[in-house]
């Protein structure tokens, strides 16, 4: 029991030294998270759409000659990104820009080089995801938009992409929970987020473990919260469990309402394989 004093002890203390730092570090591992994510999923719709545009023999060679361009452009960006960490990412881009350039291409802001740095990243994922979701959506359901007049955007817009946003939806989700904790690399460049805190409360008091408790309390409790406001969201996506119909034509009857008119009569509907009334046909 000594020992658990002893670190709540040391927490305590650093709290009391450092809570307010920690607090900043959190606020910008957010910020960065939750702007990078937006952004990333932009850049991964896009690409998505590019990859799922359709063209066939007969289309132009211009368009055919820009497509197949543009899917390799995306192919080599995707495995680029997904195959390479991503503190390398940000020292290639963060460092490695003034070097080639001779210091003609730099980031003067590290905010803006950070989330650069982590969009980029999570376009490449959302990119796959995107595409993934576009051609799980039945194909019917574009031939239907088609056979009604709509051109291939408008299919896009009002058919395939709002359901492809439901299916990839926890991806999405599952993409700002690594934003929140994969920002910790981001220390490499300077970048002020709660990793970096920890980092500079250790250097100071030499208290690593406990310092290390309150990083990771943090980030449980901030990748717990997103992940409870993103199945709230998914339900209300969803929509309602259960739906009753109601007839609004007044003309037409409702199962049940409805008697045959009797045997021998110009209006009999009756089957006649069904008995009379009284057992006789």
């Amino acid at each position: 029991m000594g020992i658990f004093r002893q670190l709540i002890s040391d927490i305590a203390k650093l709290l009391s030294k450092y809570g307010s730092a920690y607090l900043h570090g959190i606020g910008n591992t957010l910020i960065l998270a939750l702007s990078a994510t937006l952004i990333g999923c932009l850049i991964g719709f896009i690409c998505g759409i590019l990859q799922t545009i359709p063209y066939q023999k007969n289309d132009p060679v211009l368009k055919r000659f820009f497509l197949k361009l543009v899917r390799v452009i995306i192919r080599i960006y995707v495995e680029v990104f997904r195959g390479t960490p991503m503190v390398l990412q940000a020292v290639f881009i963060y460092y490695g820009l003034p070097y080639f350039t001779n210091s003609a291409i730099r980031f003067t802001n590290v905010w803006v080089s950070a989330l650069l740095v982590v969009s980029i990243n999570t376009g490449a994922y959302m990119a796959e995801s995107v595409r993934g979701g576009i051609i799980s959506i039945d194909p019917g359901q574009t031939e239907g938009a088609m056979a009604i007049g709509m051109t291939h955007f408008q299919t896009m817009l009002h058919v395939i992409l709002p359901q492809a946003l439901r299916n990839i939806m926890p991806q999405i989700g599952n993409n700002y929970i690594i934003n929140v904790k994969d920002t910790s690399v981001m220390f490499i460049i300077s970048f002020t987020e709660f990793f970096a805190v920890h980092r500079a409360a250790v250097g100071a008091t030499y208290l690593y473990f406990p310092s290390a408790t309150i990083e990771m309390v943090g980030y449980l409790c901030m990748t717990l919260l997103a992940s409870f406001l993103l199945r709230w969201l998914e339900k209300k996506m969803d929509g309602k469990s259960s739906y009753e119909l109601i007839n609004e034509d007044q003309l037409v009857m409702t199962a049940g309402t409805y008697s045959y008119p009797d045997r021998k009569t110009p209006f009999d509907e009756r089957p006649s394989e069904l008995p009379a009334e009284g057992g006789r046909r």
